[in-house]
């Protein structure tokens, strides 16, 4: 989220963040938001009885914001079909994997078990699958012999706040869309592992 922040305000991204939503009220991405001016809310799932519930009125309070785009960072919750079509087209997601691998939570210790000699993150179009939208563009990483799941964490994140402005502002200008085949960029669709710098 920061990395997004940061590239609005620097002009990397023709666009601007309208709000910072959480599940949890002590995350760091709350207090950084609010230092650079941007609103904030809380909305915690433990008030609410059903993800159907709780979905609604974070649909509800997202709406406040009047975004052209939803930018999941770090918010750990999987998303209920009726929100995911609500935003169908206009929500974004990071993963740390290189979908369609290791979908879900635990990616970096799976890649290790697994013998993965590269690991990576993706950012994909949100769709009622888990992981499993439209992927627009990976970064892959090596994997050491000596690795932990930490300094591949580590590793990852990095590569996180290279790409996933990268995509935003892609959205931003129009260059970036979903449509019933798939993630277009500039018209064209992307492949199944999304965009390939030639």
């Amino acid at each position: 989220m920061q990395a997004i922040v940061e590239a609005c305000q620097a002009g990397r991204i023709a666009g601007q963040v309208v709000g910072v939503i959480s599940n949890k009220a002590d995350v760091a991405g709350l207090e950084k938001a609010a230092a650079a001016g941007v609103p904030t809310a809380v909305l915690s799932h433990r008030d609410y009885p059903t993800r159907e519930a709780y979905d609604a009125d974070l649909q509800q309070l997202i709406d406040s914001f009047q975004p052209d785009l939803v930018v999941l960072a770090g918010f750990m919750r999987i998303l209920t079909p009726a929100i995911t079509r609500h935003f169908h087209g206009r929500m974004l997601n990071i993963h740390p994997s290189l979908l369609p691998k290791y979908k879900g939570v635990n990616t970096h210790q799976r890649a290790l078990d697994a013998g993965d000699e590269e690991h990576g993150v993706s950012v994909h179009f949100v769709t009622e699958e888990l992981d499993g939208g439209p992927v627009i563009l990976q970064a892959k990483v090596p994997i050491f012999p000596e690795d932990t799941a930490a300094d591949l964490q580590q590793r990852v994140h990095t590569q996180e706040h290279a790409i996933y402005p990268l995509v935003v502002q892609w959205f931003c200008t129009n260059r970036l869309r979903l449509t019933e085949q798939g993630a277009e960029l500039d018209g064209e669709l992307l492949a199944a592992e999304g965009y390939a710098a030639d």
